[in-house]
């Protein structure tokens, strides 16, 4: 590794091209160099718009010796099989979650990562937004002492219309469903947060039977697009101290409330949350209650926030990500969150799905 910025490669052009691609031309330590995508229109649109080589073949793009580190932010089905080969090339990366389709395919990955000595990076772009980062050091700090109860509510509407086309979202085996979408985000919050996630309980269900398909006709659906979730958290990773923790999951929640996490304590109450539908960044807001007083506003400290804002709230936090990722790369220290986080969040995914 050399003083010069780190090549990367993106895999996958509509998170990666919309979120990463910016974020890392805000990382001087960074240098994007490849886009890969299977389908060569597509990819040469976006090679032309954005200046860079374009690969269609994995094999070809991981033979290129310029790109030290690959971002994949492709759909959940051909990820692992995707940063298997990656890994095995000697290349660093950074992956969309979930970050495989089951806890075996990311313990493989773990596993690999390890042996190999890769730094491997998972976009749970939460734990770099200012206010969960605010969040985490009041709650480490004893705000509210010790947590009795936790509640994360994440109800969305992004799937209400029935008219919303049919794709691989609508399949469970490919990775679909509001469990692998919001589930794996919420239970890295709360183990972030909180503690490890204990035994999990779970009622999922299917709102929307069918789709339309592009080429007309139905499809039938089987991703779940509503979980309601029970387990218990290991408070600061005390087995002893094991609070009791409820979250409802939904994609097809019209006028949804959107995002909010509530931790109840001895000594108070931290209330985070945000209606905004449309960017699950921007809209944040977090009120803190000491034991006996009214809620309060509070604002991130100077140190959490961020020196550049875009208009798409998402490029932030996932640049910050990026960043420590960069730092990781550089150290040989292991990158949080990693692969670690990402096979507990994993696993508690599928409790959910397996005991539902």
């Amino acid at each position: 590794m050399t003083d010069q910025p780190i090549g990367v490669a993106i895999a996958g052009l509509g998170f990666g091209e919309a979120v990463h691609l910016p974020a890392l031309r805000a990382n001087a330590d960074l240098n994007p160099v490849a886009l890969w995508h299977p389908r060569r229109e597509r990819l040469d649109e976006a090679c032309a718009e954005h200046g860079l080589s374009g690969h269609d073949n994995w094999d070809a793009l991981l033979e290129d010796p310029a790109i030290e580190a690959v971002i994949i932010a492709t759909p959940p089905a051909p990820r692992f099989d995707l940063a298997h080969r990656a890994l095995a090339a000697g290349k660093h990366l950074l992956l969309e979650k979930p970050i495989a389709l089951h806890a075996g395919q990311a313990q493989e990955l773990h596993r690999l990562a390890i042996g190999k000595g890769l730094s491997v990076g998972v976009d749970y772009e939460y734990r770099a937004v200012p206010l969960f980062m605010q969040a985490a050091r009041m709650l480490a700090a004893g705000a509210v002492g010790t947590p009795w109860l936790v509640r994360l509510d994440w109800l969305m509407g992004s799937r209400a219309n029935p008219q919303r086309a049919w794709n691989w979202y609508s399949q469970a085996e490919l990775g679909g469903g509001v469990v692998g979408a919001l589930g794996t985000h919420a239970f890295d919050i709360l183990a972030w947060l909180i503690g490890p996630v204990s035994e999990v309980r779970a009622l999922n269900g299917v709102s929307i039977l069918e789709r339309p398909l592009a080429e007309g006709g139905l499809a039938p659906v089987d991703a779940e697009d509503v979980s309601l979730i029970q387990t218990r958290l290991q408070w600061q990773g005390r087995m002893d101290q094991l609070i009791p923790t409820q979250l409802t999951l939904a994609s097809v929640a019209r006028n949804g409330r959107g995002c909010w996490i509530e931790v109840y304590g001895s000594e108070g109450s931290l209330v985070l949350g945000s209606a905004n539908q449309k960017d699950y960044v921007h809209g944040f807001e977090l009120r803190y209650a000491p034991a006996g007083e009214s809620p309060v506003l509070m604002e991130a400290e100077a140190d959490l926030c961020f020196s550049r804002t875009w208009s798409d709230g998402r490029i932030a936090p996932v640049a910050r990500l990026q960043g420590w990722w960069a730092k990781s790369i550089r150290s040989g220290r292991p990158m949080v969150p990693g692969l670690m986080e990402g096979v507990a969040s994993r696993l508690a995914c599928d409790q959910v799905l397996q005991n539902s």
